[in-house]
């Protein structure tokens, strides 16, 4: 067993820079595909994806100082927030995480294959959305099979959203042949916004209000294009932080650079999934009949591509350390949270149209919302993280408390009736 867990663990740990090229060369042979144009399309992939993260790392590195600005002000707080990495790593670290990749990919295999769900998972690396809960459930339970559920209902639930949303994902950023499989965002974040702007489309002159950045480009000239607004938002980030001259220079031109090169990104990526993409289509039509099609679920990092994402994203880091301070009872500062704000914009401006104003507005409650579950559940989130090997000192949380379905339902349950 310990085995196969260094071995999972292990596998993991390549990141998906590494296992994408992998997974998508053998996808690609195994729908037919010349080997040659198989293994390309598996590195473009890579490629894209690495130059994405770089890409995002420098747009987290360039706001770093504005962070810092605010982090002076979150002294006082009890309670620790811990990023993504930490909580991933702890959950590894139960009984029945071995099992999880192997059995959530060959029921997505089987559902595809008898056509009761059109969407075939290869975004492995975050099955952590669907291990966390899962480990959740273990340390709130004290029950393996439990645990292993929740993480096997976590990972087949979420293909069932993410065949919903695929048309608009498809549509709106242009990724054919893609959807979004990360679960927080495409099963969470993607419906409670696709509500809001249900509700927004009822309320009488709020409903007109349309600020796009395309529209801004064609109104505003050269100050609306997608390169000066990405500087001009890194300014007033620096501004409004009190930045020095040479902080202002490096935060606006390292917005104004992700702005430029994320959608760059991207295209590499489609480069390669196009080819596989449509590969897999023709085999399934072959296999299931012609009316057969199938959506590759990727990372919600493929829907950064579009401007109005960092756009909302630079303007969300000073709304979120606001809501802190608004929220009663915060007992924590958020600051690993910030580094993900990022991953929040995309349902939100997909859901919204690439609006502005509606992308702010449903992205400040979804953040409101995460930041209240988030400071609800500091108990569960202490507990999980005291079943696992990760050493911690004190109350912890994280933003999983706050924005995974499956972590929130667990919690209520717990709350519900356990205690």
């Amino acid at each position: 067993m310990n085995f196969l867990l260094d071995f999972f663990q292990e596998f993991m740990s390549l990141g998906a820079t590494v296992l994408l090229p992998i997974i998508i060369a053998v996808l690609g042979i195994i729908f037919k595909m010349n080997a040659g144009k198989a293994i390309k399309s598996g590195l473009l992939v890579g490629f894209g994806f690495q130059g994405l993260v770089l890409v995002v790392n420098l747009l987290i590195q360039s706001i770093n100082p504005v962070m810092e600005h605010y982090k002076a002000i979150g002294s006082g707080y009890d309670v620790l927030e811990i990023g993504f990495a930490p909580l991933g790593a702890a959950s590894w670290t139960v009984p029945f995480a071995v099992f999880v990749i192997p059995a959530i990919f060959l029921l997505n295999v089987i559902l595809v294959r008898f056509k009761i769900t059109k969407v075939l998972n290869i975004d492995i690396w975050n099955f952590m959305h669907f291990l966390v809960p899962g480990a959740l459930a273990y340390a709130l339970f004290g029950n393996a099979i439990i645990g292993f559920s929740v993480s096997l209902i976590c990972g087949i639930g979420v293909l069932f959203f993410s065949e919903w949303l695929a048309p608009a994902w498809q549509d709106f950023f242009g990724l054919d042949g893609t959807t979004c499989t990360t679960l927080s965002f495409a099963a969470w974040v993607y419906p409670m916004t696709y509500m809001m702007n249900k509700i927004i489309d009822k309320i009488p002159g709020v409903n007109k209000l349309d600020v796009n950045v395309s529209k801004l480009g064609n109104k505003l000239g050269i100050f609306g294009d997608t390169t000066i607004i990405g500087v001009l938002v890194g300014l007033f980030l620096s501004i409004i932080s009190r930045q020095s001259f040479s902080n202002t220079l490096m935060v606006s031109m390292g917005v104004g650079a992700s702005m430029v090169l994320i959608p760059r990104m991207v295209s590499v990526m489609m480069e390669g999934l196009s080819p596989l993409g449509q590969s897999a289509n023709i085999y399934m039509q072959d296999k299931l009949g012609k009316d057969s099609e199938i959506y590759i679920g990727m990372d919600i990092a493929l829907g950064l591509g579009d401007p109005a994402c960092i756009t909302v994203t630079a303007i969300m880091i000073p709304v979120t350390i606001l809501l802190a301070f608004i929220i009663p009872g915060m007992r924590f500062f958020p600051l690993g949270i910030l580094g993900e704000v990022c991953y929040l914009a995309p349902m939100c401006v997909l859901t919204s149209k690439g609006n502005l104003f509606r992308s702010l507005v449903t992205m400040t409650i979804m953040m409101a919302i995460t930041l209240f579950f988030m400071n609800m559940f500091i108990g569960e989130a202490t507990s999980m993280l005291a079943v696992t090997g990760v050493s911690v000192s004190g109350e912890v949380t994280a933003s999983h408390f706050g924005w995974n379905p499956g972590n929130l339902i667990v919690s209520i349950i717990n709350a519900i009736f356990m205690k």
